[in-house]
C-alpha cells in the first residue's frame, strides 16, 4: 500500500509528464497507480488530487503567478512547476493542515529538485497560504 508521500510523488510525476507533452500518461493513469501499489483510500486520494488540479489549473496558476516576484511560472523547471501546482491545490482547496502540506512539497523538492528548489518552493507556497488566510 502506497503513502501519501508516494501518492503526491506519482501525482508530480503525471504533472510533470504533461507539462512536457506527454498526455498519454493520463490514457494509463489506473496502470500507473496500480504499478505503484496507489489503491483504494489512496488511489481516490490520488484521484481527487490529480482531477483537482486539472479542474481548477487556471486558478492556481494565477495565486502561483502572484508570487513568484522576478520569475513566471514558465521560467521554473518542470518539476519544480508540478509540485508547486500540487502544494497550492492542495492548500487552496483541501482541508489538510497547510503546515503538512508545504512539508511534504518541501520534502518532495528535496528528493526531485535542486538543492536550492526547497527553499524556493517553501517561499512560494508560504505566501500563497498568507494570502488565503
Amino acid at each position: 500500500m502506497a503513502t501519501r508521500h508516494q501518492v503526491r510523488e506519482s501525482i508530480v510525476g503525471l504533472l510533470y509528464a504533461e507539462d512536457i507533452g506527454n498526455i498519454e500518461n493520463i490514457k494509463f493513469i489506473d496502470e500507473i497507480f496500480e504499478e505503484k501499489k496507489i489503491r483504494n483510500k489512496q488511489k481516490d486520494f490520488a484521484l481527487s488530487l490529480y482531477k483537482g488540479i486539472q479542474e481548477n489549473i487556471e486558478k492556481i496558476d494565477i495565486a502561483l503567478d502572484r508570487h513568484l516576484k522576478e520569475w513566471n511560472l514558465e521560467k521554473i523547471g518542470n518539476i519544480e512547476r508540478a509540485i508547486l501546482r500540487l502544494g497550492t491545490y492542495e492548500l487552496l482547496y483541501s482541508d489538510l493542515d497547510s503546515a503538512v502540506i508545504i512539508n511534504e512539497a518541501i520534502e518532495l523538492a528535496k528528493q526531485l529538485c535542486n538543492e536550492t528548489s526547497p527553499k524556493f518552493i517553501n517561499g512560494v507556497l508560504d505566501a500563497v497560504l498568507k494570502e488565503r488566510a
